[in-house]
């Protein structure tokens, strides 16, 4: 745009910040940021500032993105909070974790996808007592969770899966398959990332219930019901899972597949233990 003569707007800015959090490009995305006032006179808007709490906090830096949303001129909506509390949950920080999740249950959303985050990031500390509390919290302003779902394309037929849901003749067969597969995968160096699996139970029954994942289902499904070195494409809802992401790595692999799941995030294409999207979702 620049080589045009095309000076970008706001809309435009918000594209380019979206594509460099999703990329790892941080030094390049601060400067394009900061770029918007003294070069192009646009005053930052809050998904702007969305964006830039989102690209800090998905390179890993936690305390800037924090420090960033105590010098915003705006007040920080969910989006903001959002972003940073994702960012925390995947890296396993919880102080800050915990500051964010308060934050959120102070905003008195009535979207619970936010409740459904700060939950998460509770479950994974191992405090229940707060999980009960924010469901309960679910519950009482009349919200509902969206449940994952996940849908594969074979023969001009759509198979939808539910997660952890035990679906007609299909389900023992496709847990028999996700036990076989989990024995290789171990070998190769896979293990499950139980803090994903969001429930008081035990950790075999943790890594039980990630197996019951709809992507993984659905991926399983595929891998039974076509003929080996057919290309999966799988549809998902929801974002899908860190433990999800790094099992259809291990999956993509093992199989020789390649696999293309499009989440709520973005198409991912999984290919020999690698994905296009390079960890950045």
């Amino acid at each position: 745009m620049k080589a045009a003569r095309v000076a970008p707007d706001r809309i435009a800015f918000v594209a380019i910040l979206y594509a460099c959090s999703h990329s790892g490009l941080v030094d390049e995305g601060l400067d394009c940021f900061y770029q918007m006032k003294r070069d192009y006179g646009i005053e930052p808007r809050i998904e702007h500032y969305a964006c830039v709490v989102d690209l800090l906090s998905r390179s890993g830096q936690l305390s800037k993105a924090e420090k960033f949303i105590g010098s915003m001129p705006l007040k920080p909506d969910a989006s903001i909070w959002g972003a940073l509390l994702s960012a925390c949950r995947a890296c396993g920080e919880t102080k800050i974790a915990e500051r964010v999740s308060q934050h959120i249950m102070e905003l008195e959303l009535d979207d619970p996808g936010y409740y459904v985050l700060a939950s998460n990031v509770f479950a994974a500390l191992g405090k229940w007592d707060q999980v009960k509390s924010i469901r309960k919290s679910i519950v009482a302003r009349g919200l509902k969770k969206e449940p994952g779902r996940s849908w594969i394309e074979m023969g001009n037929k759509v198979f939808a899966f539910g997660s952890a849901e035990k679906f007609s003749e299909h389900y023992q067969e496709i847990r028999n398959f996700l036990d076989e597969l989990a024995a290789l995968m171990s070998k190769e160096g896979y293990a499950a990332n139980v803090q994903y699996a969001l429930h008081d139970i035990e950790e075999d029954e943790k890594r039980d219930w990630l197996c019951g994942h709809s992507e993984r289902l659905a991926i399983a499904f595929g891998l039974l019901k076509t003929d080996p070195g057919t290309p999966l494409q799988v549809m998902k809802n929801l974002r899908v899972c860190r433990d999800c992401h790094t099992w259809t790595k291990f999956t993509s692999k093992l199989m020789k597949r390649e696999i293309l799941v499009r989440d709520a995030n973005r198409f991912h294409l999984f290919r020999d233990g690698s994905c296009s999207c390079g960890d950045y979702w």
